[in-house]
C-alpha cells in the first residue's frame, strides 16, 4: 500500500490506530509538546488570539478553534490568559476538533468550569462564523505521500512485505505521469534515489477558505522545513525515542515534517494573507515570553524558578531538546488583517522568501 495509506491506518485506524486507543503525551507517554512543557505557551498564544480578535474590531461572536487539543492543556491556559478581557471572554464559543475518545475525556475533565464548548470530528462541523483557530502539532500527523525518483521518472513509495515476512519499503511498478513538472526547480533536479514527500491541501484549504470567507486567523505550530525540498522525513517515535516507523505499526506515533511552503502557497493561492513563517522561538519572544517568565519566577521559590527558565529555553532556544528554532510558526488571516503580533511587516516577510 502507498505510505500515506499505512501512515493514516497507523494512526487512525478505527480499533487499532494509534490516535484512537490512548494518551500519547507527557512523561509517561511517547512524546511531549509545548503546552506540557510550560504553562507560558498557552497563556501567550491564548493573548495572541485576543490582539487577532482586537485587529478584527472586536467582534460580538468568535469561534475559539483548536485542532488536535491534546488533553485540553493549551487551551485551558489560553482561556485563563483571556479571562483579563471579560468583553473577548463573553464573545467567545469554543470548539476542539479531536477524534481521539479516550484524549476527549481528558479534555473534558480539563476544561470541566469551561461554559459554551462543543467538540467535533472535523473542522468542516464548527458553525461558520469568525474565528481564530490553534493547529499545535497538528499538520505533521498528516498523511504523507512519498515518491522515489527512478531513471523512469518519480514511482510512488509503498509499504510491502519483504523477502523477510517483515514490512519493507518498495515503490509502485509505474511511476505517475508527468508528476516532475509539478515539482519545485530544486526538488526536479534531485538525484535518483531521492525521496520527496507532500500532502494534500484539502486541510489548509480549510482553513485559510474559514478565516478569509468569515474572518479571523489560524496559527499553525509544527515542525518542519520552510522550502520545499527532497528528504525522507517519514518517523516513529515511542516512548520519548525514535523508533522504526514499520515496526509495530499503531503502538508509535507517526509523522513528517510539514513543508511550510507548500501551506503557504496553497494558502495565498486561496486569497488568504500569510504571515511568517518565523522560528517558535522568535515569535514567543515577540509575544513577550521572556517577561511572563520573570513574572512568574518573582512569585515563586528559587526551585520552581529554575524549571521556570528552564521550560522558556527549551521553548525558545535550539540545541538539543530545544524546540525554539526547529518549530516554525505561520499565520494565515483574511486579507483585512495585515499586521499580527509576533510576526514582521510584509517587506521583512518578503525578503525571508
Amino acid at each position: 500500500m502507498p505510505v500515506w495509506r499505512y501512515m493514516g491506518l497507523c494512526l487512525t485506524h478505527p480499533r487499532y490506530g494509534y490516535y484512537v486507543s490512548r494518551d500519547p503525551l507527557g512523561r509517561e507517554g511517547d512524546f511531549t509538546t509545548a503546552p506540557e512543557v510550560s504553562q507560558m505557551f498557552g497563556e501567550l498564544l491564548g493573548l495572541w488570539a485576543a490582539s487577532v480578535w482586537r485587529a478584527m474590531d472586536s467582534p460580538p461572536e468568535l469561534r475559539l478553534i483548536e485542532l488536535g487539543p491534546g488533553r485540553g492543556t493549551m487551551m485551558a491556559d489560553a482561556l485563563r490568559a483571556l479571562r483579563v478581557l471579560p468583553p473577548l471572554y463573553q464573545a467567545l464559543s469554543i470548539h476542539l476538533v479531536e477524534i481521539n475518545p479516550v484524549l476527549r475525556e481528558k479534555q473534558k475533565a480539563t476544561l470541566s468550569g469551561v461554559r459554551n464548548i462543543t467538540w467535533h470530528d472535523h473542522l468542516d462541523e464548527v458553525p461558520p462564523g469568525p474565528s481564530v483557530i490553534l493547529a499545535n502539532e497538528y499538520f505533521d500527523v498528516l498523511p504523507v505521500h512519498q515518491m522515489v525518483k527512478r531513471e523512469t521518472g518519480w514511482h510512488e513509495r509503498t509499504v510491502e512485505i519483504g523477502a523477510d515476512g517483515n514490512l519493507a519499503f518498495g515503490a509502485s511498478a509505474e511511476p505517475m505521469p508527468r508528476f516532475e513538472v509539478l515539482l519545485p526547480p530544486l526538488v526536479r533536479a534531485a538525484p535518483v534515489g531521492a525521496v520527496f514527500e507532500w500532502r494534500p491541501d484539502a486541510e489548509i484549504m480549510k482553513v485559510a477558505t474559514r478565516v478569509r470567507d468569515d474572518g479571523g486567523a489560524a496559527l499553525i505550530i509544527d515542525y518542519g522545513h520552510l522550502r520545499s525540498d527532497a528528504g525522507d522525513t517519514f518517523q516513529a517515535i515511542a516512548r520519548h525515542s525514535f523508533a522504526d516507523p514499520l515496526k509495530n505499526p499503531g503502538q508509535a506515533d507517526v509523522t513528517a515534517h510539514v513543508d511550510f511552503q507548500a501551506l503557504v502557497r496553497a494558502a495565498e493561492d486561496l486569497g488568504a494573507r500569510v504571515h511568517g513563517p518565523v522560528s517558535q522561538g522568535e515569535f514567543l519572544k515577540a509575544l513577550g515570553i521572556d517577561q511572563r517568565a520573570a513574572t512568574l519566577m518573582a512569585k515563586t521559590t528559587p526551585e520552581v524558578s529554575e524549571d521556570i527558565s528552564g521550560a522558556m529555553k527549551r521553548l525558545t532556544e535550539g540545541g538539543r531538546g530545544g524546540m525554539g528554532s526547529m518549530f516554525k510558526v505561520v499565520a494565515i488571516s483574511d486579507p483585512s488583517l495585515t499586521v499580527l503580533a509576533g510576526f514582521a511587516d510584509d517587506d521583512l516577510k518578503a525578503q525571508s522568501r
